[in-house]
């Protein structure tokens, strides 16, 4: 399933092979709609049901394209790709806040798609105060933050939305949140966090043993202390799975719990990894936007950083 600006697609592929039996595209319908959107203030909002409605009408519908026969008991697993950063608010049980009566028409509460930039003023002040930090949790995503990312996003919501900040447990990737629903996750503390996402939008990384300190993002703004303890500290790769499907999706799909469900990462790294990419092959990904990738054994690129070059810990796949 590759989740993208307007739309999910979702393939249905003979594993022996890579040859491609069925595909379903689902647009989504309050998107469409241009609803919980404002682009005269760069703001754009997803509604997870848009999100949800389009899982289970493309995969219903590549089982049924098949036309094999007990489709539903051959297929093995399910993997997910969606666009980022594109996060979202959730409760202690994983929830996100839009799926509830009192939040389910507040933008605040929905998944915040890539390009919103409502949050240009928190990526600022994270980089302002960033420069005068004894560590550089910036130097593994070229140097500079952006409003399109995981913190710039959720400063700026909890700033604007006291209701939506006192209902937040943490805060989930869109590509972390689908696996967790599938696999019929109770707990936000649970979810597996994709590598690239946390690299990429998160500021994780190995050397620092995971995100950057509590203190550091309380430094920034009060209203981010406590959220880095209800986050993660484990990343994962997309070879590995979140779980099993859960008995609910399981049924409502048509298919097995024995299906083993990925864990996610975002469209662009997984467009390459589909491309075959290996080192020093440019992958360019062009879809609402366009994304270049390049790689490079880790031995021979060490410690080199590119000043405006997002490296090192956003491959999605072990490739070693």
């Amino acid at each position: 399933m590759d989740y993208g600006s307007d739309s999910v697609r979702s393939i249905l592929v003979d594993a022996s092979c890579g040859a491609e039996i069925s595909s379903s595209v689902f647009y989504y319908p309050r998107w469409k709609r241009g609803e919980f959107c404002n682009a005269a203030h760069s703001q754009f909002r997803q509604h997870p049901l848009d999100y949800i409605e389009g899982l289970e009408a493309t995969v219903k519908d590549c089982l049924q394209k098949s036309g094999i026969q007990n489709i539903g008991e051959l297929v093995k697993a399910i993997s997910v790709d969606t666009t980022g950063s594109t996060p979202v608010a959730v409760n202690e049980a994983g929830v996100p806040l839009a799926l509830l009566p009192e939040f389910k028409d507040n933008p605040n509460a929905m998944f915040i798609l890539w390009k919103d930039h409502t949050a240009v003023k928190e990526a600022k002040e994270i980089n302002r105060y960033t420069q005068g930090y004894a560590v550089n949790y910036l130097k593994y995503v070229g140097g500079i933050y952006s409003s399109e990312w995981f913190w710039a996003k959720l400063l700026h919501t909890v700033r604007v939305d006291p209701q939506v900040r006192q209902a937040t447990f943490s805060w989930v990737e869109h590509c972390d949140y689908i696996p967790f629903l599938l696999t019929g996750g109770k707990q936000a503390s649970a979810i597996k966090r994709s590598v690239c996402a946390a690299g990429h939008k998160s500021l994780w990384a190995a050397e620092f043993a995971g995100l950057p300190p509590n203190e550091f993002f309380a430094g920034i703004d009060p209203l981010l202390d406590g959220f880095v303890d209800r986050l993660f500290s484990e990343t994962y790769t997309s070879d590995k799975p979140a779980g099993h499907l859960s008995p609910e999706w399981a049924e409502r799909l048509g298919l097995s719990t024995s299906v083993v469900v990925g864990v996610g990462a975002f469209d662009c790294h997984m467009g390459a990894v589909g491309g075959q990419i290996e080192p020093y092959y440019l992958s360019k990904v062009m879809g609402t936007s366009t994304c270049d990738m390049l790689v490079a054994p880790k031995e021979e690129l060490a410690d080199v950083l590119v000043k405006g070059s997002v490296g090192r810990w956003t491959v999605p796949l072990s490739l070693e």
